[in-house]
């Protein structure tokens, strides 16, 4: 038996679409992307692509690379308190700079969609 990928995501984005349309709130998933990394920048777009195809909210946050540690933290904690938002994803790698594990940390782990903050990571 063949597996195809594409027609399984498919059909996948079919369901997510039909069950967000009954839910009173659409779910919230919010982006930090730093710098201007290609790689990072398409990965991003595609994330913010497939939440608007299935209807969730969607909130892709564009910092510049020479953003400050607290600059940062503070977005992350903005995120944290926004009833909006469900799952927040920062796209790594950071620039040397910043210190990503201090990040990852500040994300709620209730809302870290990538699962490397320490209670998630078990």
């Amino acid at each position: 038996m063949i597996i195809d990928g594409k027609q399984i995501a498919k059909e996948l984005r079919v369901k997510i679409t039909d069950k967000v349309s009954t839910l009173d709130r659409k779910p919230g998933l919010a982006v930090i992307l730093v710098g201007d990394d290609p790689a990072s920048a398409v990965y991003v777009r595609n994330k913010d692509n497939a939440c608007k195809e299935v209807g969730f909210y969607s909130e892709k946050i564009n910092k510049p690379a020479n953003i400050t540690q607290a600059e940062l933290l503070s977005e992350v904690d903005r995120l944290n308190h926004d009833d909006k938002i469900d799952g927040i994803l920062v796209q790594l790698p950071l620039p040397s700079h910043l210190d990503t594990n201090q990040v990852v940390e500040a994300i709620n782990p209730s809302k870290d969609v990538d699962g490397f903050h320490s209670e998630n990571i078990g």
